[in-house]
């Protein structure tokens, strides 16, 4: 068990956090939420003791263990790939390189041998055993494949670096587990291998993530941290955030009478512990949620954007039809005589581990650059409005962000575009802040603003939610299942793809597949599985990539 007592912490005249008291739990995982800045890292970098807080304590109970998925890429660039998930486990490591080094003596003493013999028998109490064995299903796990795993970790690229370093914390059963976004660089197999890692994990995990299905899958408990406090909920992300709206409703509604807010209490808690219950921890979480009572439900005072995307005009019968399109940058072919009709009411997600070709395909249908080869065509009752994956430019200048976003706005007025910039949530002097030096998810939320003044009938998004907050994440996502027209959009995020998106297309090595279907039937569809195997035969990638 781990908990903080009374823990506070200043920067300058800051106060990140003023005495916080949370206990964690072994059986528990714990999901640390929170708008950007709010101290999610800094939190978890407390727990783990790599930052001093000005007061409290964190205690852990004495003889457990803590790993923490470290940040540093570059730290274990001279240990073999698998020697980097061992020394996860200090101890074990540590005595087995003493047991290595007394081997390896030419000059082998009577004392060396008692010496081999406590090690030995240290080595097999810790399991050391099973430790190259151990390590290599947590690689495999984690797509790291067995060819690289005597590789020294400077021969890996970013991505795999990432992976090794998450099999590192996971490796020899830590009692206490701390893991801040793990699933940054992993693809959909890796992600589900992780899920079900921490399903079976009987001891302490507290997870900070932006992923909602992710948290939605493992988190048996929500930390949230706001107004530099810690606040403790049951349940997953997804009950966080509809018990704190339905608390909030009911908060505004002084007439309701108690009985009603009971009975809607019950008639919520029924419905979601039906769907806890289809989940592999729901037996412990849907004990706890029947448990719940009104009083328990408290409202969150965090704030969510305002995004409602609204078509000026209906799209006509003719949406989009591109035609053996190809382009090659600076020689490499990126997309090679692709073809796509796009019927009325499509929300198409693509997908596979080409991005590349994504973000051309989009800057080329947003008429940014132009295709080598091939043509495509917008009806004519058609007006796009297109997210970059790299909105720097929109940025380079010197406006306040009233002046900025009155450059797209339906109505020059200042007064409504103050009032519009108070739902995207800046407000007061927010407003007279230079587009320069906005942060990446600020940026993100002019962008929506922009594209939301636009009024247009179809929507092209290339990684949206990059940056966001998961107010803002969940705020964008129900604006697009609530858009009424065609969307074109690319994300890592799950939830995202498989609630908006009804038609799915990848991108593989021989081509692409189209289905209509949601992203969660893709996944589990053994029709699309043979398709799939059948595509990328021969080829390095086949796990699938968002």
């Amino acid at each position: 068990m781990i908990s903080a007592n009374n823990i506070t912490l200043s920067f300058g005249e800051r106060v990140l956090f003023k005495d916080v008291n949370i206990k964690f739990t072994p059986g528990n995982c714990y999901g640390v939420i929170g708008a950007n800045g709010a101290g999610k890292s800094t939190f978890m970098n407390i727990l783990s003791g790599e930052l001093e807080q000005d007061a409290g304590e964190i205690i852990i109970t004495s003889g457990e263990r803590l790993a923490v998925l470290r940040q540093d890429h570059f730290a274990f660039d001279d240990f073999t790939v698998i020697n980097a998930v061992i020394v996860g486990y200090k101890k074990l490591f540590d005595i087995m390189m003493e047991r290595e080094a007394v081997y390896a003596k030419e000059d082998f003493t009577e004392e060396d041998g008692i010496k081999a013999a406590e090690l030995e028998s240290d080595f097999a109490e810790l399991n050391g055993w099973e430790s190259e064995s151990e390590a290599s299903q947590l690689l495999a796990g984690l797509g790291i494949k067995e060819v690289l795993h005597n590789k020294k970790m400077k021969d890996l690229d970013g991505g795999q670096k990432v992976r090794v370093l998450l099999a590192q914390a996971l490796f020899g059963n830590p009692d206490i587990l701390l893991l801040d976004e793990p699933t940054n660089h992993l693809d959909l197999e890796s992600i589900t291998w992780l899920e079900d890692f921490l399903y079976k994990f009987n001891n302490t995990v507290i997870v900070v993530s932006h992923d909602r299905h992710f948290l939605n899958k493992v988190c048996t408990h929500v930390a949230d941290i706001d107004f530099g406090k810690i606040q403790l909920f049951v349940g997953n992300y997804d009950f966080w955030y509809m018990s704190s709206q339905l608390a909030n409703r009911q908060n505004k509604d002084d007439k309701k009478k108690r009985e009603d807010k009971v009975a809607e209490l019950k008639t919520f808690i029924q419905r979601f512990s039906a769907n806890a219950s289809k989940s592999k921890q729901a037996t412990s979480r849907k004990k706890l949620i029947d448990k719940l009572t009104i009083d328990d439900i408290k409202p969150s005072s965090r704030r969510f954007p305002y995004i409602n995307f609204k078509p000026e005009r209906e799209c006509g019968k003719n949406i989009l039809e591109v035609n053996s399109i190809t382009h090659s940058i600076e020689g490499e072919v990126v997309l090679r005589d692709f073809s796509l009709h796009v019927n009325r009411g499509d929300k198409i997600a693509f997908v596979g581990p080409d991005h590349l070709a994504k973000t051309v395909l989009f800057q080329i249908l947003s008429g940014e650059i132009e295709p080598d080869e091939g043509s495509y065509e917008w009806g004519v009752t058609i007006q796009s409005s297109y997210y970059p994956k790299d909105n720097t430019r929109y940025f380079d200048n010197d406006y306040s962000l009233t002046e900025w976003l009155g450059q797209y706005a339906a109505e020059p007025d200042e007064t409504y575009i103050r009032s519009f910039l108070g739902r995207m949530l800046f407000s007061g002097e927010d407003g007279l802040k230079s587009a320069r030096v906005l942060s990446g998810g600020e940026k993100v939320r002019c962008m929506m603003a922009k594209i939301m003044q636009e009024g247009a009938n179809i929507l092209i998004f290339d990684e949206p939610t990059n940056h966001l907050d998961l107010e803002a994440i969940t705020a964008l996502n129900d604006g697009l299942i609530d858009f009424s027209e065609s969307i074109l959009m690319t994300s890592h995020d799950h939830q995202f793809i498989d609630t908006i998106a009804n038609r799915i297309i990848e991108f593989t090595p021989k081509g692409i597949i189209d289905k209509y279907m949601r992203f969660d039937d893709y996944l589990n569809s053994d029709d699309v599985r043979e398709l799939r195997d059948s595509m990328y035969k021969n080829h390095n990638h086949h796990r699938l990539i968002i």
